[in-house]
């Protein structure tokens, strides 16, 4: 049985971007200021809080500099099985 979804992509992609501004405003960082430490873009900056889109690279060096990139090394590492067949299929 599968679990049931219960927000669409785009929604999961605008959560992501809605804590990461918040992250950003409590340390008390421009969009432009992140911009310029980033490497990323003002505009994929903006968009992305706007809209959850953006680049995995640029969301990546956007999580570095506000010192989360553990979060990112961490994603999909504990990853539990779903049944015994994922079990032996990762052992072949």
């Amino acid at each position: 049985m599968e679990a049931l979804i219960w927000e669409t992509a785009e929604e999961l992609d605008k959560n992501l971007a809605l804590r990461v501004r918040k992250i950003r405003k409590r340390r008390k960082i421009s969009q432009q200021k992140l911009a310029d430490l980033s490497g990323v873009s003002y505009g994929s900056i903006k968009r992305f809080e706007t809209s959850g889109q953006i680049s995995l690279l640029a969301l990546t060096k956007i999580a570095m500099e506000l010192d989360m990139a553990d979060e990112l090394r961490n994603i999909f590492s504990q990853v539990p099985y779903r049944n015994i067949q994922e079990v032996i299929n990762e052992s072949r």
